[in-house]
C-alpha cells in the first residue's frame, strides 16, 4: 500500500518531458487587404485576392520563423454597393491597432486611399495599392496644392502602389486616340476622384495635340439610362466618347445607350473597365470593335518571364478552362504581395518600420510584373501599358502604348 501511495506522489510530481517544454508563442505576421467585395467590383477584386493568396501558398505561409496569417476585409458596404468612407476608415483604424499587422494591401478605389492613408502613416504601417491610380495619392504637382503631403501626416512616405498612375494612363489614351484618327471627341466622367482625374488627364493632352473637346460633363452613377446623354452627344458629332469611370460606375449602360443611339463611332475607357464584367454590362454586341480600353500593364496572356510563370500557377490553382485568363488586377493583387513576402527576410527587424523600410528599397525587382523599382514618391517604375478592344465579347490586345 505504502509503496502505491509512493508511486502515485512521485507520478503527481513527475513532469514528462513535453510538458516541460516550454511551448514558444508563434510568430505571426499579419497582412491584410482592404477591398470592395460587396456589389458589382466583386469580381475583379476576388482576382485581386486569389493573387495575392497565391503568392503566400508560393512560400507556404511561412517566412523562416514567421507564419504569414492574411485577412481579407471588406471595404464596400451594403448600403452603397460599393466602397464605403466610413468602412474604409474602421478597417485602416483595426489594422493600426493590431500590432501583428505589418502591411495593409490596399485600396481598390483611389478615393477610399484618401481615407486609408494617413492613418496608417501615423501608424507607421506600410501601405501597397495594386489599384489606386490618382496621381495625387504620390506625386507632387499632380493633384491638390496639398497632395501628397495631407496623406503624409508624419512626413515619412508608407504607401506604396505596383501599378503606373493616371497621368500616364490618361496621356497614352490621347496619343492613342489621335493614333486612330479621332478629330473630335466628347468627354464624360463619374465625379470620383479616379474617374475625374484620369479624364482631366485625358483632356488637358488631348487639346495639346489638336484634339476638339466638344465637351465635358460628369454623369449620375445611378442613372438607370443615359439615353438623353446619348441623343445629346449624338447632336454634337464625335468621332469618340471618353469616359472616365468604371465597371460600377455604369461603364456598360452608357456603351449601351451611346451605340444604340448611333452616338458615336468609338467609345474609351480606362483600366476600371478593364473586366468581363464590363462587356456584360454593356452587351457584347454593343462594344464589339468599337470599344477601347486601356490598362496600366499587359493582359495576362501577353506576360513573358515570371508574368507567365504567375499566369500559370494562377491558371492551375483556381482551376481555369485553356480559353479562360485571370482578370487583368489579378497580376497586381500577386505582385503587391510578393513583393512584401520578398522583402520580409531583407529586413533588419521583423516589425513595421524594419519591413516598410525594406519595401521602401526595392530596385530592380524582377517581378511578374517585369524589372522594376519603388522610385521616391513610392510609385512603380513600371510604365507598361497596353491598348485593348472587344472582339467577339472578349478582350483583344491591340498594342502596347506609349512607346
Amino acid at each position: 500500500m505504502l509503496k502505491n501511495i509512493a508511486a502515485v506522489f512521485l507520478l503527481a510530481f513527475t513532469v514528462t518531458p513535453s510538458l516541460a517544454q516550454t511551448e514558444k508563442p508563434e510568430k505571426v505576421l499579419k497582412i491584410i487587404s482592404s477591398l470592395p467585395r460587396t456589389g458589382s467590383a466583386n469580381a475583379q477584386t476576388t482576382t485581386m485576392v486569389n493573387g495575392i493568396q497565391l503568392a503566400i501558398d508560393e512560400v507556404h505561409g511561412k517566412i523562416g520563423d514567421y507564419t504569414i496569417v492574411y485577412e481579407d476585409m471588406d471595404d464596400a458596404s451594403p448600403q452603397r454597393g460599393t466602397w464605403d468612407s466610413s468602412v474604409e476608415a474602421q478597417n485602416a483604424n483595426k489594422a493600426a491597432r493590431d500590432e501583428s499587422v505589418i502591411a495593409y494591401i490596399g485600396t481598390f478605389n483611389s478615393g477610399a486611399s484618401k481615407i486609408s492613408m494617413p492613418v496608417l502613416n501615423k501608424a507607421g504601417l506600410l501601405m501597397i495599392s495594386p489599384a489606386a491610380t490618382y496621381p495625387g495619392l504620390t506625386k507632387p504637382g499632380k493633384g491638390e496644392a496639398n497632395e501628397p503631403k495631407i496623406y503624409r501626416p508624419t512626413g515619412k512616405i508608407n504607401f506604396f502602389r505596383v501599378v503606373p498612375a493616371d497621368d500616364l494612363q490618361g496621356f497614352v489614351a490621347a496619343e492613342w486616340a489621335k493614333d486612330m484618327g479621332v478629330k473630335k471627341v466628347y468627354i464624360l466622367d463619374d465625379r470620383e476622384l479616379y474617374g475625374k482625374g484620369i479624364a482631366n488627364v485625358f483632356e488637358n493632352h488631348a487639346k495639346e495635340i489638336g484634339i476638339e473637346v466638344l465637351g465635358r460633363e460628369g454623369i449620375d452613377p445611378k442613372a438607370s439610362n443615359f439615353k438623353s446623354l446619348a441623343t445629346k452627344i449624338k447632336a454634337a458629332a464625335p468621332d469618340m466618347v471618353y469616359f472616365g469611370g468604371t465597371t460600377q460606375s455604369n461603364a456598360g449602360q452608357i456603351a449601351k445607350d451611346l451605340h444604340t443611339a448611333n452616338a458615336t463611332p468609338k467609345f474609351m475607357v480606362p483600366d476600371g473597365c478593364f473586366e468581363k464584367a464590363f462587356i456584360e454590362a454593356a452587351g457584347a454586341d454593343n462594344v464589339n470593335g468599337s470599344a477601347y480600353i486601356t490598362f496600366g500593364g499587359l493582359p495576362a496572356d501577353k506576360l513573358t518571364g515570371r508574368g507567365a510563370e504567375f499566369r500559370a500557377a494562377y491558371k492551375k490553382k483556381y482551376n481555369l478552362k485553356e480559353n479562360e485568363e485571370p482578370e487583368g488586377y489579378a497580376v497586381y493583387g500577386y505582385e503587391a504581395c510578393k513583393v512584401l513576402l520578398d522583402a520580409i527576410p531583407k529586413a533588419k527587424t521583423k516589425d513595421r518600420a524594419g519591413i516598410l523600410q525594406a519595401v521602401s528599397e526595392t530596385k530592380n525587382y524582377n517581378g511578374a510584373l517585369g524589372i522594376w523599382s519603388f522610385d521616391e514618391n513610392g510609385d512603380t517604375t513600371n510604365t507598361t501599358m497596353s491598348g485593348n478592344t472587344v472582339e467577339n465579347g472578349e478582350f483583344k490586345f491591340v498594342k502596347v502604348l506609349g512607346k
